[in-house]
């Protein structure tokens, strides 16, 4: 029977659709499971088959636990705001969300195409009025938020505030940008503009000055993930160090929080040991060194029992203490260093170990516990983010340090015992004991550090104490495209719009660039302040009224709307609040969550401190939003390559590259002719105007293109649509292919030659239904050989899709259907359940054999199949006979015999009289189900 995968496949989509399959149910009287899909972003060029590989391995489980009786959440969206949409309208003028909206439409048909059994009803978008709504509902309450250290969590700012008109700062033990000192009097005394900037000390969301990554041509601030090698990962443009005033949300008062809920999740190692390093805990302590001009250096060292070898101290170009600490003499070199570490980010300083750089300053400090006096430098090697933006440097037992010594020429002294020549390297070990340290000479390294830290405490000079190397979270964007933060200014001092103004809603604008005065491109909003006596906003001419004030020209990041878009789906139509609490409760975690590895620091980390956030505030009770996460590998796209001779306009084959001074270029793959390497000519010429003229030297005839493993990429013109695929080969081809190309979490190339062979598994599957053009199952009871294939399947595809082994599971398919096929067989009680069995991986033609069967309802919701053991338990075995290690015979005896009974059966068999001869039987041995060896 003809297998017509478009008609199947057009048509069980539209009964997807119209009958609603996946809409999912929010009733709790059926156990939950959620499987969520990292959110998409919906770019113009719409997916390559690379992008659907982590949404069919999803599809799979989920379509698994639906046929297992679990309620399941399967939602979609699109994290529809960011830079992309808004660089194309300022180059067209078209507004992003026109360009925003064609991209969904256009994702959305590809991934109804390849029958994806998402719950459309729940679909949400970031830059929807009605979701962002409730981002900035939560960024309001960060905002009324502090960090109370006492309880670990974060409590409503009216606690903080009735704390300071009990007790002032007295004995607060909170999470701050710097220490304050005020009595309870002070604070009940304060103008309300003094309260807010005390209070902006402790928000966990907050505004202060902030070192950022600034792209002058982009006109916006980038997140360290937008910046590569000094320039932002779009466009190319320069990015700057640059200080500004920011919106930024203490994540960093999570820090430890954070690091131990890695401990509950089931994630790759990998990705916990990267938010690990994020994080960097690292225990020591804080000391204060006084410089011979009286300003005071605070440095975090984790090796306080090294302090007797620091020989000179760095600052980071950002410090502070830097203005201060300059000499007249060294002001213009330490200026011309700052401007040049302004060009780098903090990630590219982090990873450039190598270059060593730095001025003097001109100033020096006093070693607490030597007494010499010791220069003070700068250098891009030491972060004004990380600890007190200030080390002080023991190049005896540290690399860079030691290779700064060597370039300029500072004392190195060994403090800690070694063989190592320190003049010549580095020497660092908690293994050694101390030397040339006073009172701290022969202690190991534990007993050494207490030592100096408790002796630190009791000078006064610091204190022992924990740091982290993650810093809060820069919040602000000078874009357009992106939430409006939901703040005005009164006399400088922010104040958040009423529940009742949301949605803050994105204003129209004429362009979408800077302001002339240098203002985010919503300072060219007409309509975009607070009238705050009538409560909605107004015209901006109206500033200058009494009750009317600006509101904040600044975005939020991408990762805003992304921090939580998992909660909304539970509850995702609602206008009264994120999500009622009864259906968060239900819901809970994600229990399987599967994306890419690169957001491992961006996303995961915001996403975990929102949850935690939430929660503190009684707002939802998981402590982690995703339990288990599955980093998917990519697929590689094939390049082609023409190879064009120098200088000419002669493209001379593969095989003959090698007689000419050639250079590779990339060439559409859609140019190659059917699956082969071999180039259409005439259709090159055509694709670009400098092909036009092309000439070829050929091999055989034909033109024969370089091909080369690489990402799949629109800019390597490798790309392979998955349209394409689903047009020729299905939706269901496309979907066991991916999964049969190997381990989901590891990268493959893509090879669409191999899609014949699922193809042809599709069509021998769907041949088991029908004798010739006759749909054909028989209701006799089936074989126990037929019922042994079947459960077989059952038990290898069980185990396989619980740990995730999807690959292997498309191999056991193609096994059972061709053992069913020889064996013949078109029994109900088999081809039934096997329809099930597959209809996870290949949903459509499962469905269309389900309902030849007889089946009114979708296959969906059928219950898994059963595994029975008894069906894999073998009747007869059959033994290989050995003669002295010698394989000779077969025989077929019962499974249940004893080594007696098959000794007896062996020894009258007239094969085995045979071979022995009148040789003595020395030793029978019997291995069971396995061999018998006859030694004589």
């Amino acid at each position: 029977m003809f297998y017509d995968h478009q008609q199947i496949e057009k048509k069980w989509q539209k009964y997807w659709e119209d009958n609603q399959t996946y809409k999912t149910s929010n009733s709790t009287d059926k156990p939950k499971f959620y499987v969520l899909d990292m959110f998409p972003y919906p770019s113009g060029a719409g997916l390559h088959v690379g992008h659907p590989l982590g949404y069919i391995a999803s599809d799979i489980y989920a379509r698994y636990k639906r046929h297992q009786g679990f309620n399941v959440l399967h939602p979609v969206g699109y994290d529809s705001f960011g830079l992309p949409a808004e660089q194309y309208a300022i180059q067209t003028g078209t507004h992003p969300a026109i360009t925003t909206e064609q991209n969904i439409t256009r994702y959305e048909e590809q991934l109804r195409k390849i029958g994806f059994s998402f719950d459309w009803s729940r679909e949400v978008r970031t830059s929807d009025p009605s979701y962002y709504k409730w981002t900035q509902w939560i960024f309001i309450q960060l905002f009324h938020s502090w960090y109370n250290k006492n309880t670990d969590k974060a409590e409503s700012i009216e606690t903080l505030i009735k704390y300071f008109e009990e007790k002032g700062s007295e004995g607060l033990n909170a999470n701050q940008n710097e220490e304050l000192t005020f009595t309870a009097e002070e604070w009940k005394s304060a103008s309300e503009i003094d309260k807010g900037a005390i209070l902006l000390n402790y928000r966990l969301a907050y505004r202060a000055e902030t070192t950022v990554n600034w792209c002058p041509a982009l006109g916006t601030v980038l997140a360290n993930d937008e910046v590569k090698d000094g320039k932002s990962e779009r466009g190319g443009f320069p990015v700057f160090q640059k200080k500004m005033m920011q919106w930024s949300m203490r994540i960093s008062a999570y820090s430890e929080r954070l690091l131990q809920g890695l401990k509950t999740l089931d994630w790759p190692q990998p990705l916990k040991d990267a938010q690990e390093y994020w994080i960097g805990k690292s225990q020591g302590a804080q000391v204060r060194f006084a410089t011979e001009n009286g300003e005071t250096i605070e440095v975090f060292t984790t090796r306080p029992d090294t302090i007797f070898g620091a020989t000179f101290m760095v600052l980071a170009p950002e410090n502070p203490l830097v203005q201060n600490l300059t000499t007249p003499e060294q002001k213009a070199e330490v200026d011309n260093y700052i401007e040049e570490t302004s060009k780098k980010t903090e990630r590219d300083r982090m990873a450039d170990v190598k270059n060593v750089s730095g001025a003097f300053t001109g100033s020096y400090a006093i070693n607490p516990f030597t007494g010499k006096n010791i220069p003070v430098y700068i250098s891009d090697y030491v972060l004004m983010g990380y600890g007190t933006g200030a080390v002080m440097a023991v190049p005896a037992h540290d690399e860079r340090d030691h290779r700064f010594a060597k370039k300029f020429g500072l004392e190195i002294i060994k403090v800690v015992e070694s063989d190592v020549d320190v003049q010549e390297e580095a020497y660092d070990s908690k293994d050694s004991v101390c030397v040339n340290s006073d009172f701290l000479n022969g202690l190991n390294y534990k007993d050494a550090k207490s030592k100096i830290i408790a002796e630190i405490e009791n000078r006064g000079i610091g204190h022992g104490t924990t740091n982290y190397r993650q810093r809060d979270a820069i919040f602000s964007r000078q874009r357009y495209w992106g939430e409006p933060v939901p703040i005005y200014y009164k006399e400088g001092m922010p104040y958040t719009l009423p529940n009742s103004a949301l949605p803050l809603e994105l204003p129209e604008v004429e362009k979408y660039l800077p302001t002339e005065d240098g203002d985010p491109p919503l300072g060219n909003a007409k309509t975009f302040a607070w009238d705050e006596a009538n409560q909605k906003v107004v015209d901006t001419d109206l500033i200058d009224d009494k009750t009317v004030f600006p509101l904040e020209l600044s975005t939020m990041p991408g990762w805003a709307g992304s921090s939580w878009y998992f909660l909304r789906y539970m509850d995702p139509n609602d206008d009264e609040v994120f999500a009622k609490k009864e259906l968060t409760d239900y819901w809970g975690q994600v229990d399987l969550y599967i994306g890419g590895s690169e957001h491992a620091t961006g996303h995961l980390l915001y996403s975990r401190f929102w949850n935690m956030f939430l929660k503190d505030r009684g707002y939802i009770e998981q402590n982690e939003p995703f339990q288990k996460l599955i980093n998917q590998g990519m697929i590689l796209g094939m390049s082609a390559f023409v190879y064009r001779i120098d200088g000419t306009n002669q493209y001379v084959s593969k095989n003959l590259a090698k007689d000419y001074k050639t250079q590779a270029i990339h060439v559409d793959v859609s140019l190659l002719k059917g699956t082969t390497d071999e180039l259409d000519t005439e259709a090159f010429k055509s694709w670009r105007p400098e092909f036009a003229d092309a000439n070829f030297i050929l091999e055989d005839g034909k033109y024969i293109t370089g091909r080369e493993v690489e990402k799949m990429s629109k800019s390597k013109y490798n790309v392979v649509n998955p349209d394409d695929i689903c047009n020729e080969y299905g939706a269901d081809g496309l979907r066991l292919y991916e999964m049969f190309l190997g381990p989901l979490e590891q990268s493959k190339p893509w090879n669409t030659q191999g899609l014949s062979g699922v193809y042809g598994f599709l069509k021998k599957f769907w041949n088991l239904y029908f004798d010739g053009d006759q749909f054909s199952v028989s209701d006799e009871e089936p074989t126990k050989a037929e019922f042994k294939v079947l459960h077989t399947l059952i038990k290898k595809v069980v185990y396989d899709i619980e740990n995730f082994s999807f690959n292997t599971s498309v191999s056991s398919f193609m096994i059972a259907v061709n053992e069913l096929q020889k064996l013949k067989c078109n029994k109900r009680n088999i081809l039934q359940p096997l329809a099930v069995i597959i209809s996870p991986y290949a949903p459509h033609i499962c469905e269309e054999v389900w309902q030849l069967l007889g089946n009114n309802a979708s296959i969906e919701f059928e219950q898994f199949p059963k595994l029975e053991e008894s069906y894999l338990v073998e009747d007869e075995i059959d033994y290989p006979v050995s003669f002295n290690g010698k394989m000779k015979l077969k025989l077929k005896l019962a499974a249940y015999l004893t080594k007696d009974d098959v000794q007896t059966i062996v020894m009258q068999n007239e094969d085995v009289k045979r071979i022995l001869g009148e040789n003595p039987v020395k030793n029978f041995i019997f291995v069971p189900k396995k061999i018998i060896n006859i030694v004589s």
